[in-house]
């Protein structure tokens, strides 16, 4: 029969869903009560009512089975405040990997590091962003994210869109982030970690905020969040050239702008001038991905009902490549609203494979500024 030592040996590859490192190396496994082929383990939770609660069951049976334990009982218990506490301090060292610890700190966070601007840090920034909305940004984010995930990249989105937040719903995110102490743990959906205003308020609820408190709640967003050490952040921008591009501008100057438009003139006209935004503040504006390019029907003819080469001509106007145009779909559309990225429905089909080819030529032009901190102006 096992041994408590095997016992947790088999429980160190176990990790909790939401923090994404071992329950084992988290402090979480208590107890381990062994009788034969019988454990019964207590599991402490770092906050009480955890929604995956029922998830780390299923973790904790499933890698105790191979070692010969038949029936597996796992009851869960709550951390103690200095044991959060204790989780809170791991996970700061842990973050402090992508360069947390030499970031700048941020205006009224003074004192709290901005993990992407530390010299370390191997994050590439994506903002997505439009001049106008209805041209389907929003749904962009998601199913590049989504396709870069499924790529094998640590994914993270941050909806900038404060007044017209909709990555949650159209990810099907339905519980809360975690509060541990005072780091904020992103929930994830389809390999990618979210954080949204959206979960801060109700659905209904508007928000009617001044310039300062978008720049407050991006401050926060960027430091009281536990984002780990993604490859890509993805920031899904509200329209226009606001406060929120500002902020982006001062607080992620590593920030890579794709522009995603439609094929009409009028939706061309009107992109233009959030890419002259990019510019202006100094940020590189690397590509435009045009939406909603055709609509594919039962006779297999591509009909056009926004018009054509809108996107081709604000490339060629701003001497940046068209990197994908996205068709439009019923699926695409209906994934959106069920949160079923179709990226993750139907990665085979017409715009799964167009967001794929999106994704990977992002992967291949690399970042736009390599920083390198050993490289110093004396």
């Amino acid at each position: 029969m096992p041994t408590e030592a095997q016992v947790i040996d088999a429980l160190r590859p176990v990790q909790d869903p939401e923090l994404h490192m071992s329950i084992v190396e988290l402090g979480m496994v208590k107890r381990v009560d062994l009788n034969g082929s019988s454990v019964r383990l207590e599991v402490a939770l770092t906050v009480a009512g955890c929604p995956l609660r029922d998830e780390i069951t299923k973790r904790v049976t499933a890698a105790l089975t191979p070692i010969g334990l038949e029936d597996v009982v796992v009851d869960m218990t709550v951390m103690t405040d200095d044991e959060r506490h204790a989780v809170r301090e791991k996970l700061g060292r842990q973050g402090a990997g992508q360069g947390a610890a030499g970031g700048q700190p941020l205006g009224h966070e003074e004192g709290r590091p901005n993990p992407f601007m530390a010299a370390g840090s191997r994050t590439r920034v994506l903002g997505i962003s439009s001049g106008k909305g209805g041209v389907g940004k929003s749904s962009v984010t998601v199913n590049v994210a989504v396709a870069l995930a499924a790529m094998g990249f640590d994914v993270a989105v941050l909806d900038a869109d404060v007044y017209g937040f909709s990555v949650p719903k159209m990810l099907d995110i339905t519980h809360d982030p975690v509060v541990i102490d005072d780091m904020i743990v992103p929930p994830h959906a389809y390999g990618v970690k979210v954080i949204s205003i959206g979960f801060f308020v109700e659905d209904d609820q508007p928000v009617m905020w001044r310039g300062p408190m978008l720049h407050k709640a991006l401050e926060q967003f960027l430091v009281d969040v536990y984002w780990g050490d993604p490859d890509y952040l993805l920031v899904d921008m509200p329209p226009g050239t606001g406060d929120v591009a500002l902020s982006m501008a001062q607080y992620l100057p590593r920030s890579e702008i794709f522009v995603v438009t439609t094929p009409q003139p009028a939706a061309q006209r009107v992109a233009q001038r959030t890419a002259y935004m990019a510019r202006k503040i100094n940020l590189p504006l690397r590509g435009v991905i045009e939406n909603m390019s055709w609509f594919t029907g039962d006779d297999g003819r591509r009909y056009e009902l926004f018009g054509r080469g809108g996107g081709a001509d604000l490339a060629e106007e701003l001497g940046v490549p068209l990197i994908g145009q996205v068709p439009l779909v019923p699926s695409l559309r209906e994934g959106g609203d069920v949160g079923r990225p179709v990226c993750a429905s139907e990665p085979d089909g017409e715009a799964g494979q167009a967001f794929a080819a999106v994704a990977k030529a992002i992967v291949d032009m690399g970042p736009g500024r390599v920083f390198r901190s050993e490289l110093r102006i004396s």
